[in-house]
């Protein structure tokens, strides 16, 4: 008779949360990231300056090279280095983007056009040589598809001479310092070919070596800038050559052996976007630093307003900050949005990764709205979050101080969110959004979730038609006219598409968990979450007959009875996050012994009292 063997255990909420959170990956994808992160050699020093972080982050990244099992591996693998931005991001930013150009725009790149045989990619994917990216300049950032810098073919030697005609054309913003190494760079340059423009392409193109800048090559490095520690640098060329293998090729545009250019694809612009195809998932990885940046707020500030005690209503009385409703109703809609961005970053990353070249126009698109989207709600995320953490949260040693200056290179950099929304808006705008069904929302309930899903769907498809209805009035103007009509309610309707999928995968993953109080609780999330974007647009509802004046009259109190369901579970939630305890235990606000800890990172700081009495010298007039 077989031995009976006991069911599984249950898992505890925490671990259910976690594995919605993660999509079930969390073992396979991210611990083994937040591990080096929590690696006393993967930290800066506290006090270190901008030339020391980025001096050490260019170590750490050759510290991480070597851990690899193969490098080709991870550059091929997109959620794995979107894990990797993720963990990274909150305690090594600096490394984190050293490591997205190097693997995915510079290695990338290389690795998904033609391969030749005269290129040796070997001090490259040993970082003997840092790969860096340059593809915008002074004078063109969003346009880049316009950009001046040329490489013209040299028929005698089959090579290139590549070459900076203005001070417009000066590449702006690459990592190209000397600190970490020789350096050689992707420079996205237009290829003039027997006197005709083909178009912008990348050219392989050696920078710096152990002394400095190469022939022909300037480098000038910028002021610091807020955020991460980075060596950005102006860099321009003079008539460098450049030999026949340093042209990256592929079906956008190939050389034969007799120096004849022959390409599949007739648009300049389609050529550029397959050059830097790897730009996309750039998008994915900011994205996923952006979600690391704002679980790491949350769950500081959470902790911190369960620790922090301060006056009750009652004389004499303390209670926890998180007590007072004035504070929890913030924290808790940031939670809302925390799992919102979480969750999006999540079902975006998995659909870009499974979808094939037959929908990757939709996809590309998906993951630059939620780009955007991720970056602009998570440091609002991180606004609040310091904000509420008081005088405690304006000191770096807590680790929340800088957070909301992180997300400027996501917001900036792989494509300015504003205008990479305003190009999602118009390719939105031209599709033939269905009406939804003509549903009376009389008797709908606000915690009824599809309800609310469909009110999501809702407001949509409002502001596509007054963004149609606008671009219709507008048709015997310029098109630039016509778009600036259109354009404020295109952008409605992109942030509610944001919106709408973030509310979707929130409710998915509720649907999917297999444990009764973390459906529960993920549902109440998804309520909180929708309640909020649907608030803003309250009077757009009503006025399209989506939902009675009843329901605008219940939508605070229906709001606050999700706060109120969530409360209690408040530190099971931002426990789910999974940030590392060890980061965690570096920050005095965020340890249950706030006080004593405070005292021990403060006990050796610069003194301004002679003695134990407190008293300071005041010196004579």
């Amino acid at each position: 008779m077989p031995i009976p063997t006991p069911a599984d255990p249950v898992p505890s909420t925490t671990a259910a949360l976690t594995d919605a959170l993660f999509a079930g990956r969390f073992d396979a994808v991210h611990a083994p990231w937040r591990a080096l992160s929590d690696d006393a050699s993967f930290r800066y020093p506290a006090d270190a300056g901008p030339e020391e972080r980025v001096a050490g982050s260019y170590r750490r990244l050759r510290l991480i090279n070597q851990t690899l099992d193969s490098v080709e591996e991870l550059v091929d693998d997109v959620e794995a280095l979107a894990a990797l931005h993720e963990w990274l991001c909150p305690t090594e930013g600096g490394l984190a983007t050293f490591a997205g150009i190097h693997y995915n725009l510079f290695l990338g790149s290389l690795l998904d056009h033609d391969a030749d045989d005269r290129r040796d990619l070997t001090p490259f994917l040993t970082m003997r040589h840092t790969g860096i990216f340059l593809c915008t300049e002074v004078g063109h950032g969003n346009d880049a598809a316009r950009l001046e810098t040329t490489a013209t073919y040299d028929p005698s030697t089959g090579g290139f001479v590549l070459h900076t005609p203005t001070p417009a054309a000066r590449k702006f913003m690459p990592n190209a310092g000397t600190a970490g190494g020789p350096k050689t760079g992707l420079v996205a340059a237009r290829l003039i070919h027997r006197g005709k423009d083909q178009g912008v392409f990348l050219f392989l193109t050696p920078l710096t070596d152990d002394r400095g800048a190469l022939p022909g090559v300037r480098i000038r490095r910028l002021p610091d800038k807020i955020g991460y520690a980075v060596d950005h640098c102006l860099t321009s060329f003079d008539h460098v050559r450049l030999p026949p293998h340093a042209f990256l090729a592929g079906e956008h545009g190939r050389l034969a052996a007799d120096g004849a250019f022959t390409s599949s694809v007739d648009k300049h612009r389609l050529r550029f976007l397959r050059s830097i195809d790897r730009v996309t998932p750039g998008k994915l990885h900011m994205s996923a630093g952006a979600v690391g940046l704002t679980r790491t707020a949350l769950t500081i500030a959470v902790r911190y307003a369960h620790t922090r005690r301060t006056t009750g209503l009652l004389g004499g009385q303390s209670v926890p900050l998180f007590d007072h409703g004035s504070h929890r109703t913030r924290l808790l809609d940031a939670l809302a949005d925390t799992y919102a961005v979480t969750l999006l970053h999540r079902a975006v990353l998995s659909q870009w990764v499974r979808g094939g070249a037959a929908g990757r126009a939709d996809d590309d698109r998906l993951v630059a709205i939620a780009k955007a989207w991720i970056t602009w709600r998570g440091r609002a995320v991180a606004v609040e979050c310091r904000e509420r953490c008081g005088a405690q949260g304006v000191l770096p040693l807590n680790g929340i101080a800088e957070l909301p200056d992180f997300y400027t290179a996501g917001i900036t950099a792989e494509g300015d969110n504003l205008v990479i929304w305003g190009k999602a808006a118009g390719e939105l705008l031209a599709r033939e959004l269905p009406a939804p069904a003509a549903t009376a929302p009389d008797g709908r309930r606000l915690d009824d979730p599809e309800f609310l899903q469909a009110l999501l769907g809702d407001l949509e498809y409002i502001w596509h038609q007054r963004a149609s209805a606008r671009w219709i009035q507008a048709s015997s103007t310029t098109p630039l006219d016509r778009w600036n009509a259109a354009v404020g309610p295109a952008l409605e309707m992109t942030s509610a598409h944001a919106e709408c999928q973030a509310a979707r995968s929130l409710l998915s993953a509720a649907t999917r968990s297999g444990h009764h109080e973390a459906r529960t609780l993920l549902l109440a999330v998804h309520r909180l979450f929708v309640l909020g974007c649907l608030a803003r647009h309250a009077g757009d509802l009503l006025a399209e007959g989506r939902i009675t004046a009843d329901h605008v009259r219940e939508l605070p109190d229906a709001a606050e009875a999700a706060r109120a369901e969530l409360a209690p579970h408040a530190l099971t939630l931002v426990d789910a996050l999974a940030v590392s305890p060890k980061l965690l235990d570096r920050f005095p606000i965020a340890r249950t012994d706030f006080l004593a800890a405070f005292d021990r990172v403060t006990r050796h700081a610069r003194t301004e009292s002679p003695d134990e009495r407190g008293d300071i010298d005041v010196p004579a007039p």
